[in-house]
């Protein structure tokens, strides 16, 4: 038994110290060999020398990169290597582990727990592990990729090869990328990112082409978008953080969430979910906020329901009394104060029902920079949701509902909901049974002109 940890120990040793291992090996396998005749106290200080002067000596030097950055967060180093290897992992490894990206509609391989991975750039190799390791018992393991290369290697490794890795890896996982929707849960361990946030595959088929909205609306929040997402440098000129806010509101039904995803959609950005009515405080809200990533949008649905925002912002000793809630002052700061800046190229989006109940400083232009209205459905927008439904782009019975939807509040979502088929029968003649269910739904919702006259 002996015999075998020696070989194992001495093969490690020769890998880490090149002509110089050949020595130190044999004087481990020796001492492998010797240790269970000395004192135990002999053994440790033998040991713990042995590994410093493998260190002093040995050619190679190792970096690590967490999965964790200093600040608890997650490294974006880390993903960038891990994308980086996976277009290495097929020609070296032995153990991959495999995902299956919907909207390329492949495999991606990436690398298995110690599994090693070989890399040459301009001449020098290099070997990259993914290792894990517990800190203590009761916590999740924590990832981390060596990487070890000769010392003589090591401005180059450490400037030119780096940056090689995680410029590649960037491109490759913009690439590859797969939206994500991250919602936040009570947290226990706010030292774990992992747990801020639970995370599934964003796969919403909500567009700006589906979107049942007037196509001059929808061109301009197309554009302003855009415009948003190519503005780096500008936001960097005027000395402001590399974000905007959205504010959409109006009735129940008429779209909003929907038009989150065809943003999401159409910038191909992740979406965080936060629902504040799960967050104890200022102090918890602010690490949600740093544990978001760049391409995001930031969504609060029914602000004006989550909390009590429509009251004159506290003051001091007021919100330090009241530890466990959000307050709105710490919801502002939360939107422009200083730790919103900790990210880049993020937008928060607002929905209400009732703007008006909100306190005019959480929506006031440069927090809530772009405000959108999403209003009761029109002869436009129903097309577009007759094409989507229907497949049509015209038919005899759309002059009777364009004039009946001029003096009817219905929503989007009512409208949809009238043209969907509601039997077999209805499939025989779908256009015409379903835009007549409609017809009859706006009749009995459009108010009688005695009745108009009468409410006035």
């Amino acid at each position: 038994m002996n015999s075998t940890r020696a070989r194992n120990m001495m093969a490690m040793v020769q890998k880490q110290s090149g002509n110089i291992g050949a020595s130190l090996a044999t004087i481990l396998f020796v001492w492998a060999i010797l240790k269970d005749h000395f004192p135990s106290i002999l053994n440790n200080y033998i040991k713990k020398h042995f590994h410093k002067l493998v260190r002093f000596v040995s050619p190679y030097i190792d970096i690590t990169f967490h999965e964790q950055g200093e600040t608890f967060s997650q490294n974006e180093a880390f993903s960038a290597i891990k994308s980086y290897l996976s277009t290495k992992a097929s020609s070296w490894a032995s153990s991959f582990k495999a995902d299956f990206i919907k909207q390329s509609k492949s495999l991606i391989l990436s690398v298995d727990d110690h599994e090693e991975v070989i890399d040459e750039f301009h001449g020098v190799k290099v070997w990259w592990v993914l290792e894990n390791k517990q800190k203590h018992s009761k916590t999740q393991e924590k990832m981390y990729f060596k990487l070890s290369f000769l010392r003589r290697h090591r401005e180059f490794i450490a400037g030119s090869y780096i940056d090689h890795v995680i410029n590649e890896g960037k491109a490759l996982a913009l690439k590859n990328r797969q939206k994500r929707m991250y919602t936040n849960t009570p947290c226990i361990d706010w030292n774990n990112w992992k747990i801020k946030w639970n995370c599934v595959y964003f796969d919403h088929p909500a567009t700006f082409d589906t979107l049942a909205m007037e196509s001059k609306k929808k061109e301009e929040i197309m554009n302003d978008l855009k415009k948003f997402s190519e503005a780096k440098e500008y936001y960097a000129k005027i000395g402001k953080a590399w974000k905007r806010g959205y504010l959409l509101y109006g009735p129940p039904g008429t779209g909003k969430s929907t038009m989150i995803a065809a943003m999401a959609n159409f910038l191909n950005y992740d979406v965080y979910d936060l629902e504040l009515t799960i967050v104890k405080n200022n102090r918890e809200l602010r690490s949600l906020l740093n544990y978001t990533s760049s391409k995001s949008l930031i969504v609060m649905e029914d602000i004006d329901c989550s909390l009590n925002l429509t009251g004159q912002r506290q003051s001091k000793s007021d919100s330090e009394s009241k530890s466990n809630e959000v307050t709105l002052s710490g919801l502002l700061n939360f939107i422009d104060g200083l730790c919103s800046a900790s990210g880049a190229e993020r937008i928060v989006v607002f929905t209400t029902n009732h703007v008006d109940k909100l306190d005019p400083a959480l929506i006031r232009r440069g927090r809530m920079d772009k405000h959108i209205e999403m209003s009761y459905c029109c002869f436009e927008a129903f097309k577009v949701l007759a094409k989507n439904y229907l497949d049509i782009d015209s038919h005899e019975l759309f002059a009777e509902i364009d004039s009946l939807l001029a003096e009817t509040n219905m929503t989007p979502a009512d409208v949809a909901e009238n043209i969907i088929p509601k039997s077999r029968e209805e499939e025989d003649n779908i256009a015409d049974s379903c835009l007549k269910n409609l017809i009859k739904a706006l009749k009995e919702v459009k108010p009688v002109k005695g009745e108009e006259e009468e409410r006035v």
